[in-house]
């Protein structure tokens, strides 16, 4: 098994010891693992404070160099967990989602938080892709 460590270039760095995904190869596939994306640049800023709309286009933006960077693409992600500080955000962010997913269906979870990293973050996507 080989452990790849994957955090494409101007991505924002990460504030602990955690990469922005790891790609695991093991036998004939390949599993990557994506940490929860908040939206926040690579000064550190965050992007667009409570619009979840906006948030969810930069986090999956953020994912998709992830994948990319990886050698993957969203119709390799199996498995998405949302957090939303406010569910009726849920309005805002599933239409987006779901076209990204459109065909691809991956299982997900979404649940609602008190609250996430940064302040004005509403929005947070982890995702987990095989290929």
């Amino acid at each position: 098994m080989k452990k790849t460590l994957i955090s494409p270039s101007g991505h924002p760095a990460s504030r602990g010891t955690y990469s922005p995904g790891l790609l695991v190869e093991h036998g004939g596939s390949s599993t990557l693992y994506v940490t929860g994306q908040l939206a926040v640049d690579p000064d550190g800023e965050v992007v667009s404070p409570y619009d979840a709309s906006a948030q969810t286009e930069y986090v999956f933006k953020l994912i998709g160099s992830i994948l990319e960077a990886a050698g993957m693409s969203f119709k390799d992600v199996v498995k998405v967990q949302t957090f939303l500080t406010h569910m009726p955000d849920f309005e805002a962010f599933g239409p987006i989602r779901n076209r990204i997913f459109a065909n691809t269906m991956p299982v997900s979870t979404l649940l609602e938080v008190k609250g996430l990293a940064r302040e004005g973050c509403c929005v947070e996507i982890e995702v987990v892709a095989v290929k």
